[in-house]
């Protein structure tokens, strides 16, 4: 608004009786024929200009004459100044405040920020800004009492310097106040409201549209944003905005959680706002929660927040932030149980759900013959049936089974399709009340880059479906809540996959009852550190690194694998006996320490565990790793694990481990192994015993190598120069080499044995 007064005071050469040097005010003092005053007509910089010698400690220079406030005025009040002579002074710019009765209004702030001087014939410019209203950039706030003010300016310092002062100026500055000087645009001067209710997205787009690269303001207030609405300029928000569920808020200068939080007023609406604007807008490719901590109380259903879609494969990261969960029932999970039926030949569905209505996508499935972490994909209530995530090796054909939604605090489940979902430096702390991230039904290539998953309640990252297709984990970690158990009572998992071509690098896993199970092929865990033993004396120690497809294709590499096991299953296989497809294969354990101390002397590093009969290792190379016993001993590092069925060792091949180092371990395994045997007395077969160092109990398959160490000699103690034939599979129960002479001798052999057939 402006006013149609005339704010401009007197210059000085219409003389200095209408200059106080007090307050102004009717009265008082004035700088006519003063000593220490005089006009000057013609100065250099300032043409006409008063000449002040400070002689008070606040030399004051008021104008006499009314400038009235007004509310919603702003008046900016100007004086250039320069010292001449003698000690240097500061100045400002100041005022003093009078209401209708004439009476001084005490209690405000009269004076603008001091400005030093400090060089002789300098130019000095000082400003003020006089008004009602309490916004950003007001020098002197001087609410709704005063109807007018005396101004001028404050000499303060030490006294004795002489300076020169040009005509003061008084301008009205409300139409370019917030725009011009303190580079803002108030919502409120294009009609914005802030009831709560009436829309006010023409009153924000216009004062966008108007901003020009300055900082639009949304003062107190709640502010009803009726549809989707892009900011261009940087934007405060001091009130709150409400919007539809499907409309979009994209601040495009200001995106971070810091700002969606200002401007929803509540920390979990402002990152699923912000979450929507990053999926509905390419300006930015990432959403920086600016390092906040966001109190949940419940799971967030992502495809919620986005609400428009439920596919999204464009690349998207969430950076630098934490979750925290509180307590409260919403984390409760819910359960529910039904009869259904399974057939192997469509091994990706439960059909004949009892109650199929009360199944939840994402609830995990427990049961007679149902494999570790198998899980609803989808529901079809009108056909009673559901997709689950894995097959399951050996329920009835009908049954009851079970099924636990979990909560999470970022649940992706509602999506068909998420792809390139980036989450950097984010910390979910679930505090033991919930869960950390459920992927959606498919996608590829989700990373998690320096996250933490600290104390869940079950579940560190999960998923349902296929979404762990190249799933990325770079320097995560994870802490269980489950710290104080004995490892074979914890129940945590720190995540799982359904399909193929995960890169697991540098990792840390403590203490979780189990920290990755694994389907699929094509996988690649290299650099973690798998920790998940206890403070418990011989203590049993469980699996921590699972692979559950029996041609698994995978590499274990560079990990400290410490107190835990790698176990090696089919249990997500409809048909578990082997019938025409690839054996346990494809899966290389190279240059890894595994680690254990107070275990229980039967616990082993590596196990394979079939769950149908006839299987057998067709593939599997275990070399230069170290396995270290640090307390106590345990008996060998491998086994077969035979509660369902033993192997096939007629059928092993292609299968190593050597040069690996072993402390602590009472029997070493080497494939192929170099004996050294000594035949005491003479006979024509010598019966070589290596089953001790054969991988899982193996038969000895294969002969390489036969080298004698020194003469050969027979019982005349004559040098015999002929070579044996060699027995393999010797033995009742096939675990002998026989090496046979064709005459009875003595001596030492070095023979070099396999368990294996290598072609």
């Amino acid at each position: 608004m402006s006013t149609t007064f005339d704010l401009m005071p007197s210059p000085f050469v219409d003389g200095l009786d209408q200059w106080s040097s007090e307050n102004g005010t009717s009265g008082s003092a004035t700088y006519n024929g003063a000593a220490n005053a005089a006009f000057v007509p013609s100065d250099q910089d300032f043409g006409g200009c008063l000449e002040l010698l400070k002689t008070e400690s606040t030399q004051k220079l008021r104008w006499t004459g009314q400038t009235p406030i007004l509310p919603g005025t702003y008046l900016r009040v100007t004086a250039k100044v320069k010292a001449m002579s003698g000690t240097f002074p500061s100045v400002r710019v100041a005022g003093y405040a009078m209401d209708g009765s004439d009476t001084h209004v005490a209690g405000l702030d009269e004076t603008a920020p001091s400005v030093a001087l400090d060089t002789y014939g300098e130019v000095v410019t000082v400003t003020g800004i006089v008004a009602a209203g309490n916004r950003d950039g007001v020098d002197m706030i001087w609410g709704a009492a005063p109807e007018y003010g005396h101004f001028g300016i404050d000499l303060i310092g030490p006294s004795g310097g002489i300076v020169r002062v040009d005509d003061i100026e008084i301008e009205d500055v409300t139409g370019t106040f917030l725009r011009d000087i303190l580079d803002v645009v108030d919502v409120r001067d294009y009609g914005a409201v802030g009831n709560g209710s009436t829309d006010d997205r023409a009153a924000f787009a216009a004062a966008d549209a108007d901003a020009d690269g300055r900082t639009v303001v949304v003062p107190d207030g709640n502010y009803h944003i009726g549809s989707s609405l892009t900011i261009q300029n940087k934007v405060r928000f001091d009130g709150t905005v409400n919007m539809p569920a499907s409309a979009h808020l994209a601040l495009l200068r200001n995106f971070d959680l810091e700002t969606y939080i200002d401007a929803f007023g509540d920390e979990v609406t402002g990152f699923k706002k912000g979450f929507q604007a990053l999926m509905n807008y390419s300006d930015h490719d990432g959403f920086d929660l600016a390092g906040r901590t966001i109190n949940v109380w419940g799971p967030i259903d992502m495809q919620d927040a986005l609400n428009t879609s439920d596919t999204f494969l464009i690349r998207r990261v969430i950076r630098n932030g934490q979750f925290y969960a509180q307590d409260d029932p919403a984390w409760d999970p819910d359960v529910t149980t039904s009869q259904g039926s399974y057939n192997p030949n469509n091994p990706l569905m439960l059909t004949g759900l009892t109650n199929a209505s009360q199944i939840q996508p994402g609830s995990q499935i427990t049961g007679n013959g149902v494999g570790r972490e198998v899980y609803v994909k989808s529901v079809n209530v009108g056909a009673a049936s559901c997709e689950i995530s894995q097959p399951l090796y050996g329920p009835n054909s009908t049954q009851t089974y079970t099924f636990t939604r979990y909560k999470y605090i970022l649940d992706f489940m509602g999506f068909e399709n998420l792809r390139r979902l980036t989450f950097s430096e984010v910390e979910f702390q679930m505090n033991g009340y919930c869960n950390g991230v459920m992927l959606s039904k498919e996608g590829e290539n989700i990373q998690f880059k320096d996250c933490f998953f600290i104390k869940p309640e079950h579940k560190g990252i999960t998923s349902a479906g296929r979404a762990c297709q190249d799933l990325h984990l770079e320097q995560c970690q994870w802490i269980s809540n489950e710290q104080s158990l004995e490892a074979d009572q914890r129940v945590s998992v720190g995540f799982n996959v359904n399909a193929n071509d995960t890169k697991i690098r540098d990792c840390r896993f403590q203490r979780m009852g189990l920290s990755a199970i694994i389907n699929g092929t094509g996988h690649m865990v290299t650099g973690n550190h798998f920790f998940q033993g206890d403070d418990f004396s011989n203590a049993p120690r469980v699996a921590g690194l699972i692979f559950t497809r029996e041609a698994c294709v995978a590499t274990v590499t560079g990990n400290y694998i410490d107190n835990c096991s790698i176990e090696w299953t089919n249990e997500h296989d409809s048909k578990p006996d082997f019938s025409n497809e690839y054996g346990f294969g494809g899966l290389t354990i190279t240059g890894n320490i595994f680690y254990c101390s107070n275990a229980i002397s039967s616990f082993r590093f590596l196990r394979v565990k079939p769950y149908g009969i006839d299987h057998f290792l067709s593939g599997l190379q275990v070399n230069e790793n170290t396995f270290y016993c640090a307390t106590g001993t345990i008996e060998r590092v491998e086994e077969w694990d035979t509660t369902h069925a033993g192997p096939d060792y007629w059928r092993f091949r292609n299968i190593t481990f050597e040069r690996n180092n072993f402390n602590g371990i009472t029997q070493r395994t080497i494939s192929p192994v170099c004996l050294e045997f000594n035949q005491t007395s003479n006979a024509t077969t010598w019966t070589l015993d290596p089953s001790d160092y054969l991988p899982f109990g193996g038969n000895a398959r294969t002969v390489s190598a036969v080298v004698t160490e020194g003469e050969i000699k027979n019982s005349s103690n004559a040098r015999v120069d002929s070579m044996p034939y060699v027995n393999v599979n010797a033995g009742s129960q096939n675990k002998y080499v026989q090496l046979v002479w064709p005459q009875a001798c003595r001596g030492t052999v070095h023979t070099t044995i396999r368990v294996d057939k290598p072609l």
